[in-house]
């Protein structure tokens, strides 16, 4: 079996609290976006966010990953410290984050943390396995489908 281990190092665990999430079926570069936003929040908030990003009420300001999708009325005017226009609703990336929120949430209800003072101080998406499959087609060829996983976590702290 494998041994799963953070990407951030010295932490205080009275303190702090993790979770993460292995083997998640959505989309690497979204998820980054996504987290990227969402890094610096209260957890409150950032919950709220997710939310409305499901509902389709507030686009994802896209940073990185952002060639050839539409600009978003307004959206540099919500999100002033990222400065961008370009962005999108990714609901099924949302909805595993917001369970990841809800799971590091629970995790710091048992260390008896003051959940409305968290704040989200870590959170990274990272390449998991590449799956290749084939699906036989006519005349002896085959497509291929090839997925990669994502994996994720968050590390929030008592301010």
């Amino acid at each position: 079996m494998p041994k799963w281990r953070y990407s951030v190092k010295k932490l205080d665990p009275q303190r702090t609290a993790k979770a993460m999430l292995r083997d998640v079926n959505i989309s690497l570069k979204e998820s980054y976006e996504v987290l990227k936003i969402i890094r610096g929040m209260k957890l409150k908030e950032a919950e709220k966010f997710l939310e409305d990003v499901i509902k389709m009420k507030i686009p994802v300001p896209y940073v990185r990953y952002k060639l050839s999708i539409a600009h978003k009325r307004g959206l540099a005017d919500r999100f002033p410290r990222w400065k961008s226009p370009v962005g999108r609703y990714p609901v099924k990336t949302a909805r595993f984050i917001l369970k990841l929120l809800k799971n590091v949430e629970n995790n710091a209800e048992v260390k008896d943390l003051d959940v409305e003072r968290l704040v989200i101080i870590h959170a990274a998406a990272h390449k998991g396995p590449y799956l290749k499959r084939w699906t036989p087609r006519a005349f002896g060829r085959s497509t291929p489908k090839f997925r990669t996983l994502t994996h994720l976590e968050v590390v929030v702290k008592e301010v």
